[in-house]
């Protein structure tokens, strides 16, 4: 009698735990797929709710926030003061500065505005502008007495090789800025008013129309080479032939000899 309680009892313990394991492991899946069906934010393409977006639309820039011991993911159209944005065919990036008292740099170790109070001189952050140079025109920027005033510089232009903007995937970029007031009135002593940068896109076929008037100028290229080639050289055997003839002639002629009185 005792036995048989026992196995009743042992019976209904392990179905009681086999009903709850299948009921936990129920709401498990659930919440997983919840999370999976969560709905990104705007201009987000993937996301996870614990770090955030992981990939943004092409034209944004992904930042990494800290939030405690997490980086959570935001897309932004513009990268923030500190940061300076890394174009990249796989996702666009802002990375900090690593330069100290920075607001805006050009690249990791180029700063271009530094923060309030600060002087920038050659690409760093001072309380002061070093001995030698001077603030100009009463803005933030160090430079020389003999240095050339120059303008803002321009946003970068489009990614391009060898002035076409198709058919390659690393190419280059530009800005330029102008001369606003230069030493003894000579512009030709500033330099620096064009910067060149390299610049990976994604690749865009050229249109078929484009190609067929590259391969038509070339034809006609080669064409007028090889006229010239000919003119040249007829003209070359035309001189030759004269010369020739100038030379019989001159042959067939005798000397001439005076005669004097019988």
């Amino acid at each position: 009698m005792r036995l048989g309680l026992c196995v009743v009892a042992l019976v209904l313990s392990w179905t009681h735990l086999t009903i709850g394991s299948r009921g936990i492991k129920g709401k498990r899946q659930r919440r997983i797929s919840a999370e999976g069906s969560q709905a990104c934010a705007k201009g987000c393409e993937l996301c996870s709710e614990v770090n955030g977006c992981l990939k943004c639309s092409p034209k944004l820039f992904i930042l990494l926030e800290r939030n405690d011991i997490r980086q959570v993911g935001v897309c932004l159209p513009s990268c923030p003061p500190g940061y300076f944005d890394a174009r990249n065919p796989d996702m666009n990036k802002c990375i900090k500065c690593k330069i100290e008292h920075c607001e805006a740099c050009f690249s990791h170790n180029f700063c271009t505005k530094c923060k309030e109070g600060l002087y920038l001189h050659k690409g760093r952050c001072y309380p002061a502008c070093p001995e030698g140079s001077s603030a100009a025109n009463g803005t933030m920027e160090c430079s020389s007495p003999a240095q050339c005033e120059m303008s803002e510089w321009s946003p970068w232009g489009p990614c391009s090789k060898k002035k076409k903007l198709c058919g390659f995937r690393r190419g280059s970029e530009e800005r330029t800025r102008r001369v606003l007031n230069a030493p003894g009135g000579d512009h030709a002593a500033c330099s620096d008013t064009k910067e060149t940068r390299r610049c990976t896109v994604r690749r865009v076929p050229c249109p078929e129309g484009q190609k067929r008037r590259k391969g038509g100028q070339g034809r006609r290229e080669n064409a007028n080479r090889n006229l010239a080639r000919k003119e040249s050289k007829e003209a070359g055997t035309g001189s030759r032939r004269r010369k020739g003839q100038q030379q019989q002639q001159q042959g067939t002629v005798g000397p001439l000899t005076s005669v004097g009185p019988a």
